[in-house]
C-alpha cells in the first residue's frame, strides 16, 4: 500500500489529475494498493486536508466554504482519479472520517457542561446554556442526496462558546447520556472527545444517516477499501454496526484499517481488535515509534529487539506497517519522524519479511517540501529527500520477498533474515546494520547451493556463493542495509 499523500500536499486542486497520471507508474512499481486523502469539503474549503470535515456529500461539486473544488480537485476528477489507479490494477482506500464535523453554518444554543481538557470526566461547572456553531443544513448543498440536518442533538461535545468567545471543552448534554460514549481505553478518562463538533454515535438518527452516506458514497466512488480516521475516540459499537451493513449492503469484503494512534501501548491496539472482533486491521503505531527511537540512537538502539511491544509481534495478521505518515511528519502535531539513515532499515522490516501489510508514505518515493510553523512559533522550512533505496526495495518485495522466512534477530548492531523463495519468485538474503560493518552466515536453502548472490543496494560488493548445505556468508556495511539475490534468478 502507499499513503499517496501527505500534509502538504499540492493544494491548486491538481492532485486528483496527478494521481491518475501516477497510476501506471505505481503499479509497475509493485504498489497494489493507494490511501487517497479525505474527498470531502472541509470547513476552510480549498485549503482543507479534508480532516476538518464539513460535508460528506461534497466532494467537490458544490461551492461552500468559497469554493467548488476541494484541495485536491473536483468531484469528477476524483472519480477518474479512483478509475485510473483501479485500471492499473491497484485497489483504492477511501479515507473515512467521522469522528466530527467542523465550520457549522449557524449557532444554536443549548445546555452542556465544561470539562477538564486532560480529564473529560472531571466536571468544571454546573450545566449551563452555551452557543455553538452545531447546525449544519448545507444551504450551498440545497438538500441533493440528502435532506438531513445536523444539529447539536447530533454531538456530544464542543470546544468553543460562540457567545462568550471562549474555547473550552463542553460536554452536551443530551436524552441519550449526559456523558461520554464509553471507550476501551481510560486516556484523559474518556478520548471521545477530539476538535470541533463531536458526534454522537448513540443518536440513532445519526447512524442511520451515516449508513444512508456510506452506501452512497461507495456508489459514487467504488473504493475498494477503507482508512478509518481517528478511530480511538470513536465506539466500537458504532464502527462494528456501520461495517456490517456497508459491507452487507454492497456485498463487498471491503478491507478496513484503523488508525489508533497510540506508539507506546499495542495493548490498547489489542483490546479495540477484541472489540470490532477483527473487522478492521491497525496501524503499527508502536512499530513506527521505535524506528523513530531506533533512527535517533544510533548504535545505541538493540536491533534485535525493535519488533518487540509491536503489533507486528503480537497479531502480524492485523498489523498495517508503516515509517512515516502524514501525522508523524516534521512540523505535525504527533511528530516523530524517522532519520533519513534508518528508513531504508525500517522499510526492509516492513517491505521484505513475510509478516505485515506494509504502506509505502508518499514523500519517501517523491520527496516534499514545504513550509509551516513548529510549535516554537517559528516558520521552518522542510525539505524531505526521497529514499533512494525505496525504488530497489519494492522491487526486491515484488519479486524476490517470497517463500519461507528464516530470522537471525541475535545481535543488538546486525540483523537478518533469508526468504527461500518459491516456484514463482527467486529469495532474498536481507541484512541490517545500525552499528559497524558486519556480516552473518544465513541459510538460504539446499536449493541455492552453489549459486553466487549479489546486494542490489550496492553492485561493487562482492559477490557471495552459497555453499554445498544452502548457507552463505553475507555481509552488510556500517550503518545500511544490504539485500541479495542470487545472480542467475
Amino acid at each position: 500500500m502507499i499513503q499517496l499523500f501527505h500534509w502538504y500536499s499540492p493544494g491548486d486542486g491538481t492532485f486528483w489529475n496527478w494521481v491518475s497520471e501516477q497510476a501506471p507508474l505505481l503499479a509497475a512499481q509493485g504498489i497494489t494498493a493507494a490511501w487517497l486523502p479525505p474527498a470531502f469539503k472541509g470547513a476552510e474549503g480549498a485549503a482543507s486536508t479534508g480532516y476538518d470535515l464539513y460535508d460528506l456529500y461534497d466532494l467537490g461539486e458544490f461551492d461552500q466554504k468559497g469554493t467548488v473544488r476541494t484541495k485536491y480537485g473536483t468531484r469528477e476528477e476524483y472519480v477518474a482519479a479512483v478509475r485510473a489507479l483501479q485500471a492499473a490494477g491497484i485497489q483504492v482506500l477511501a479515507d473515512i472520517v467521522l469522528n466530527h464535523l467542523g465550520g457549522g453554518d449557524e449557532t444554536e444554543h443549548f445546555h452542556a457542561v465544561r470539562v477538564d481538557p486532560e480529564h473529560r470526566l472531571t466536571l468544571l461547572g454546573e450545566p449551563e446554556e452555551i452557543e455553538a456553531f452545531t447546525l449544519f443544513n448545507y444551504p450551498g448543498r440545497g438538500g441533493k442526496y440528502s435532506e438531513f440536518v445536523w444539529t447539536h442533538q447530533c454531538f456530544s461535545g464542543v470546544d468553543y462558546h460562540h457567545g462568550r468567545q471562549e474555547s473550552a471543552v463542553f460536554n452536551i448534554l443530551q436524552e441519550w447520556g449526559n456523558d461520554w460514549e464509553e471507550l476501551p481505553s481510560d486516556e484523559k478518562g474518556n478520548y471521545d472527545y477530539l476538535m470541533y463538533n463531536d458526534i454522537e454515535f448513540r443518536n440513532p438518527a445519526v447512524r442511520e444517516e451515516l449508513h444512508r452516506w456510506g452506501l452512497w458514497y461507495h456508489g459514487v466512488a467504488g473504493f475498494d477499501a477503507m482508512r478509518l480516521d481517528a478511530v480511538k475516540h470513536i465506539s466500537p459499537r458504532f464502527y462494528n454496526e456501520w461495517l456490517d451493513r456497508l459491507r452487507a449492503d454492497t456485498g463487498k469484503e471491503l478491507f478496513a484499517v484503523g488508525e489508533y494512534w497510540a506508539p507506546g501501548n499495542p495493548e490498547c491496539l489489542l483490546r479495540y481488535l477484541e472489540e470490532t472482533n477483527d473487522r478492521v486491521s491497525l496501524f503499527d503505531a508502536p512499530l513506527q515509534h521505535r524506528f523513530h527511537e531506533a533512527s535517533k540512537s544510533g548504535n545505541g538502539y538493540d536491533l534485535g529487539s525493535i519488533l518487540n511491544d509491536s503489533l507486528l509481534a503480537a497479531r502480524p495478521d492485523k498489523a498495517v506497517t508503516l515509517v512515516d505518515n502524514h501525522d508523524t511528519q516534521p512540523l505535525q502535531s504527533l511528530e516523530a519522524p524517522v532519520e533519513p539513515w534508518f528508513k531504508p532499515l525500517a522499510y526492509a522490516l516492513i517491505l521484505l519479511r513475510e509478516e505485515g501489510y506494509p504502506c509505502v508514505f508518499a514523500p519517501d518515493l517523491y520527496g516534499a517540501h514545504y513550509r509551516d510553523f513548529g510549535n516554537d512559533g517559528q516558520e521552518h522550512e522542510i525539505f524531505l529527500e526521497p529514499v533512494a533505496a525505496l525504488p530497489a526495495l519494492l522491487a526486491a518485495r515484488r519479486d524476490h520477498a517470497h517463500g519461507l522466512q528464516r530470522s537471525w534477530l541475535d545481535h543488538p548492531n546486525c540483523i537478518g533474515w533469508t526468504r527461500e523463495g518459491d516456484d514463482e519468485h527467486a529469495g532474498c538474503a536481507v541484512l541490517l546494520s545500525n552499528g559497524d560493518a558486519g556480516f552473518k552466515d544465513m541459510e538460504m536453502g539446499a536449493r541455492w547451493a552453489g549459486q553466487r548472490f549479489r546486494n542490489i543496494l550496492k553492485e561493487d560488493d562482492e559477490a557471495v556463493e552459497v555453499n554445498e548445505e544452502g548457507w552463505g556468508r553475507f555481509t552488510v556495511a556500517a550503518g545500511t542495509v544490504s539485500v541479495w539475490v542470487a545472480m542467475q534468478a
